[in-house]
């Protein structure tokens, strides 16, 4: 009797996670983590549309998942999610096509490297640009607004759906500056993570929220994930100043938010909605 309850909770719990006859567009998928959203929900079953304004770097994006995934469950939409027009044509072309979109990941961003070549590179409070300020909400925050406006508003139409917001520890902390310290460098002249990022991220937190109590009768659920650093190509001085900052004592691999990125869009976080799961190797509780 033992095992096969033990059974039972298995088989249960693998079904909650199934997106199997599901679709997830997702945003910013020419990136990094755009990606790795794609992965986490190709191996649950799920159908995924890639949108991003880098219509090569789609491309690029399938041929990293062909090559462990059915290339039919994967689509390329090129997609400016500044502009209301273009998120509009891509939700009205899939309704053509009797296509419904259940998941919907904004994950775009425009997230410029801090001090890539010694300079500040413009990043600093002082100097920073009210055009570049324009900009970089315009994809992060208002293209998170836009394109949950125009997907949220069919979800709740047709019953449901999920919105996951891809925010950053940078939501729940401010940036630690001295990571990004140079030797040398006059204080005045440092390089800096920008007001934006954190800007951005804690009012994709701020939108989660609005929209997970505005939405709820239409059974459309809303949350925020908050990833910490991920380790690519930084140099290991970097690497090493963060990894400092982290209890885990690391940065996170790249696939390494597929299971929380799973969870929060699957009915395996049936009862979750408006939350902010930080995911950040306990980086925001030292």
């Amino acid at each position: 009797m033992a095992d096969n309850a033990v059974g039972d909770i298995g088989t249960g719990v693998k079904s909650r996670f199934s997106m199997i006859g599901r679709t997830a567009l997702i945003t910013g998928s020419a990136g990094m983590l755009g990606r790795q959203h794609a992965a986490a929900l190709l191996e649950v079953g799920a159908s995924v549309i890639l949108t991003d304004i880098d219509v090569d770097g789609l491309e690029v994006a399938r041929d990293y998942l062909e090559e462990s995934f059915v290339s039919t469950w994967i689509r390329t939409m090129a997609m400016d999610v500044t502009q209301i027009e273009s998120v509009r044509e891509v939700a009205e072309e899939l309704d053509s096509e009797g296509v419904r979109v259940d998941v919907l990941i904004n994950n775009a961003a425009l997230d410029p490297k801090v001090g890539e070549d010694g300079l500040t590179d413009g990043s600093r409070l002082e100097t920073f640009p009210e055009q570049r300020w324009n900009a970089e909400l315009a994809v992060g925050l208002t293209g998170a607004f836009l394109c949950s406006q125009v997907f949220g508003t069919r979800m709740a139409a047709k019953g449901g759906g999920v919105i996951l917001n891809m925010a950053s520890d940078l939501s729940v902390l401010a940036p630690d500056q001295r990571i990004y310290r140079q030797v040398g460098l006059d204080h005045r002249d440092q390089p800096v993570k920008p007001v934006t990022y954190s800007v951005i991220k804690a009012g994709l937190v701020g939108l989660t929220r609005y929209l997970a109590t505005y939405w709820p009768d239409s059974g459309v659920r809303v949350n925020a994930l908050s990833p910490g650093g991920v380790q690519t190509d930084q140099p290991a001085e970097f690497v090493e100043k963060i990894s400092d900052l982290v209890p885990l004592g690391r940065m996170a691999a790249p696939d390494e938010y597929r299971s929380a990125v799973q969870f929060l869009c699957s009915d395996a976080s049936s009862f979750l909605t408006g939350q902010n799961i930080v995911v950040d190797g306990g980086r925001s509780v030292w």
